[in-house]
């Protein structure tokens, strides 16, 4: 499979889990009487990483995220060469989505950008006011935490079959534990789109939802690789 065709796939990818995800927490959140709330936007975001594994897990390997792409490449499971193109078209996927969820959420009366678009936040722009600090050390532990996971459930070695139910389980459990945190990004791409719409204040926060994410994938992608090499003799 061409790198192009491979790319274009992470991009289609990308941008169903940023339009489900974030579309789930922007549309059906606190919808009047049968809003899904945090657990029902916990859910969304792992069930659309669960159907995207099963979708195109064989044509691109489903990465959906600049994070995962990096702790795969640290771990030895993919080329740094193909890491640029993977990562433009995930940021090019969630950006789409979140114009794409703006134009539907704005065709409600009373809806205003300002309440975020699901942007990733800290500080005053946490759900519950978490710091910088607090924010970053989740990001980060959680990331390095989903690139385990992920390389686990795809090691040769592991179940098989099993790995989209396990990766999207573990981003389910993710979101239920940080998105009073900081939204929950542990995804560079998912954090860019809503961000660019939005502006101001989300595109001056949004360096922390890529460092801490990147940084928490290279400890995931260097302690799995450690973790899981068979011992010699």
């Amino acid at each position: 499979m061409s790198l192009f065709k491979r790319s274009l796939t992470e991009g289609l990818g990308t941008f169903w889990l940023v339009l489900g995800g974030c579309g789930s927490a922007v549309l059906a959140a606190a919808f009047p009487a049968v809003g899904i709330g945090l657990l029902g936007v916990a859910l969304a975001f792992g069930l659309t990483v669960l159907t995207m594994a099963v979708a195109i897990g064989h044509i691109s390997g489903c990465h959906l995220n600049p994070a995962v792409s990096v702790g795969l490449v640290v771990s030895g499971r993919f080329p740094a060469r193909e890491l640029p193109a993977y990562i433009v078209a995930q940021v090019i996927g969630a950006t789409l989505a979140a114009a794409l969820l703006y134009f539907i959420a704005s065709g409600k009366p009373g809806f205003e950008l300002a309440s975020g678009l699901a942007s990733n936040g800290y500080g005053e722009h946490s759900p519950g006011g978490y710091s910088l600090a607090a924010g970053f050390v989740s990001e980060v532990v959680m990331t390095m935490m989903f690139v385990v996971i992920i390389l686990g459930a795809t090691d040769p070695r592991a179940p098989k079959g099993l790995a989209p139910i396990a990766i999207g389980l573990a981003l389910t459990l993710i979101h239920l534990v940080s998105i009073p945190v900081t939204n929950t990004s542990v995804n560079p791409a998912r954090s860019t789109g809503p961000a660019l719409m939005v502006g101001g204040w989300a595109v001056q926060q949004l360096w922390m939802f890529w460092l801490a994410p990147i940084l928490g994938a290279v400890i995931g992608g260097v302690t799995y690789r450690w973790l899981g090499k068979e011992d010699p003799g």
